[in-house]
């Protein structure tokens, strides 16, 4: 498939195709700016230690099958804290908190790295101090509960959401450079499309090319265009043209 009749479509359309990157570029930057709801993610870490040294106190190397099976907790401990078990139990204890048990379950995200015995617990909110709050409850509430639900006190807090103002409160979604690079390469797509789309639809002659692709029709001759200066140099050999002619019949008619 031959590239050069697509690029003559977009060289001719090229306008309708800046107005409409132009124009997507200005709205995503606007909303973007004033009609986005900035949403804020405070995040907490817990750590799944061996049980014999979670009980004693104690910092012991724990042996290779101890860590294999705090490895194995992980993914029951990621659902367990997102049970109603647990997320209940902060819904009553923190009856400050703006979210319910559901909307927890809804905004709260728990995953570990890497088979570490690392728990990361992100949770998102309109509000940075919301956000902090509410997780650090949930960390909270789940060390007070895995006994109780697994029988082992293994479960440390390695640290929770920084609520003294120490951290950026920096919103997560109003990125406005990268919505505007998106929106940027999507319009550029949708607007070269639109105008291939347009051009393949119209059976129109405007061009020289569009004559040479029509089927079954030869071409006889071609007409280059021409200027003003062409005009003026073609007038002024016909004038010479007519000149001369007139002198030679005159010349005969002497004779």
């Amino acid at each position: 498939m031959e590239l050069l009749p697509y690029l003559r479509m977009v060289r001719r359309k090229w306008w309708l195709i800046m107005l409409i990157v132009i124009a997507a570029c200005a709205a995503a930057g606007v909303k973007s700016k004033y009609y986005t709801t900035p949403i804020y993610e405070a995040s907490a870490k817990l750590i799944v230690n061996t049980s014999s040294a979670a009980a004693q106190g104690q910092s012991v190397s724990p042996d290779v099958g101890e860590l294999q099976t705090s490895l194995m907790l992980i993914d029951s401990y990621m659902d367990i804290i997102k049970s109603s078990a647990v997320l209940d139990k902060v819904d009553d204890q923190y009856p400050q908190l703006k979210d319910s048990a559901y909307d927890m379950s809804q905004k709260l995200s728990v995953y570990s790295i890497n088979d570490s015995q690392v728990m990361y617990l992100k949770y998102e909110s309109t509000s940075y101090e919301d956000a902090a709050h509410t997780v650090n409850a949930i960390a909270n509430v789940f060390k007070q509960q895995i006994p109780s639900i697994m029988k082992v006190d293994n479960v440390t807090i390695l640290n929770e959401a920084k609520t003294d103002g120490s951290v950026p409160q920096v919103p997560i979604n109003t990125n406005i450079v990268m919505s505007i690079v998106v929106a940027f390469i999507i319009s550029l797509m949708l607007g070269i499309g639109l105008v291939i789309l347009l051009q393949l639809m119209d059976d129109t002659i405007k061009t020289e090319e569009d004559l040479k692709d029509l089927p079954g029709i030869p071409l006889l001759a071609a007409m280059g265009k021409m200027g003003k200066a062409d005009m003026r140099g073609a007038d002024q050999a016909k004038a010479i043209f007519k000149q001369e002619a007139g002198e030679a019949r005159y010349a005969s008619i002497n004779q």
